[in-house]
């Protein structure tokens, strides 16, 4: 069986993203996370994008995405 990757939405924050994961920027660099969880950010306002840095607390971001 295939591990499974999960993407939590949470809200006011980050695209919480579990399993293994890689990531691929638009210069094509990869970043390579087995089994490891990683906060991407939603707000726009991180240093460490695509990464969540916190910064949604400060600019107080609002989101409450639900599925369907």
């Amino acid at each position: 069986m295939e591990p499974t990757v999960e993407i939590k939405v949470r809200d006011h924050g980050p695209y919480k993203v579990t399993g293994p994961i890689r990531l691929i920027d638009a210069e094509s660099a990869v970043f390579v996370a087995e089994g490891e969880t990683v906060a991407l950010c939603r707000c726009g306002h991180s240093a460490r994008k695509p990464f969540c840095d916190g910064s949604h607390r400060d600019v107080d971001f609002d989101s409450r995405v639900r599925a369907g």
